[in-house]
């Protein structure tokens, strides 16, 4: 590092500091977002009330029951009869409703044998409310097939995530959010701060080239970003659980690429805002919208209208979630995120090349 740049990350780096309550919300605020998606937002099962229409309740249907009624997930409301289901429904008492046929023991005797016959159970969700719906349903049906007659029909094995928690999913998404969102809007305010009151011109009269002032200006905040990623991957591995078994190595070599593209996004927006109430509003509202929309955060870029799944690929978090969830939840090594990592390298000397030809162009 050329000598002449370090009292300018000096002089950043003490800028920083004094500001407490920045520095508090930066080193803060990405813990309290991972906790809170990984704890208090859940798309597990919790909690869903179940009835039962059983005409015949037999050995069979007994001790299907009994497993929804003692599986942690469920709350057995009770036997009721099929004219008020859709009472129970409506009202809210309930959220699903299992119905036993009457032949309920001789139908899964015979299909356990090989033999074609009609659905046994009849599985009624209020699908007013579509996550809680969707995963109910399969969570009882996987609960009523579990007899031994029935399990001989099928082996079912969860790889990568066996205990369906829903912070392994979470936790890549958010981190690919978090950094964009906190890296580009701690990079875009300060530069434009410095703009806005004046402070840049007397920067710029100085001996040193004005890139490597811009470059002394992020060199700080890229630090500062590395201390939030390491307290996010310790929160990640020790509080939520979440494996890593891809190798610590590689995703920290990944985040760093991924940290250094935020910053480099951050100087670009601040060429285009001329306040840093508007340098704010692109970094932390123009940018989270296609983030989350379009990332495959909370939604499989998959079931996107065709139109929208092009445009993923522009989305800087899409292709670092996409590594993180391989090397931190399917255990895999660097070298399977090596497409993620060949477009984050790109983006990154794009956009920092772009973004300091602009900033050059201007100051000329």
């Amino acid at each position: 590092m050329n000598t002449d740049i370090i009292p300018f990350i000096r002089k950043e780096s003490l800028h920083i500091l004094r500001d407490k309550r920045t520095l508090l919300i930066v080193l803060l605020q990405p813990a309290v977002m991972l906790l809170l998606f990984g704890f208090a937002i859940s798309t597990e099962v919790n909690d869903v009330r179940v009835a039962a229409v059983a005409p015949h309740r037999t050995a069979g249907v007994t001790e299907a029951v009994n497993r929804v009624a003692h599986n942690p997930n469920f709350t057995f409301y009770g036997y009721i009869q099929q004219n008020e289901i859709d009472d129970v429904l409506r009202r809210g008492d309930v959220t699903a409703v299992v119905v036993f046929a009457d032949d309920y023991d001789r139908a899964v005797m015979q299909a356990a044998q090989g033999y074609a016959v009609n659905p046994p159970i009849q599985i009624v969700v209020d699908a007013s409310n579509t996550n809680i719906a969707g995963t109910a349903s399969v969570y009882l049906q996987n609960i009523l097939l579990g007899t031994a007659s029935a399990q001989s029909l099928f082996e079912t094995r969860l790889l990568y995530n066996p205990q369906m928690k829903s912070a392994y999913n979470f936790v890549p998404g958010i981190m690919g959010v978090i950094f964009m969102l906190v890296c580009a809007m701690m990079t875009s305010v300060s530069i434009v701060r410095e703009k806005e009151v004046g402070t840049m011109e007397v920067l710029l009269v100085s001996p040193v080239r004005p890139t490597k002032i811009i470059l002394a200006k992020m060199i700080p905040y890229f630090v500062i970003s590395c201390v939030t990623l390491a307290i996010i991957l310790l929160i990640s591995r020790f509080v939520l659980d979440i494996p890593m078994s891809g190798g610590i190595g590689g995703i920290v070599f990944v985040s760093l690429i991924y940290l250094a593209l935020a910053l480099a996004l951050g100087l670009l927006i601040s060429t285009f805002a001329r306040t840093q109430i508007a340098a704010w509003m692109v970094s932390a509202v123009v940018m989270l919208m296609p983030m989350i929309m379009l990332s495959g955060m909370l939604f499989p870029i998959e079931n996107l209208p065709l139109v929208l799944q092009p445009l993923t690929c522009a989305v800087p978090a899409r292709w670092y979630i996409s590594a993180m969830r391989k090397m931190m939840i399917e255990g895999l090594p660097v070298g399977a995120a090596m497409t993620e990592l060949a477009v984050l390298c790109f983006m990154l000397l794009a956009v920092l090349g772009f973004a300091l030809k602009k900033f050059n162009d201007k100051l000329e």
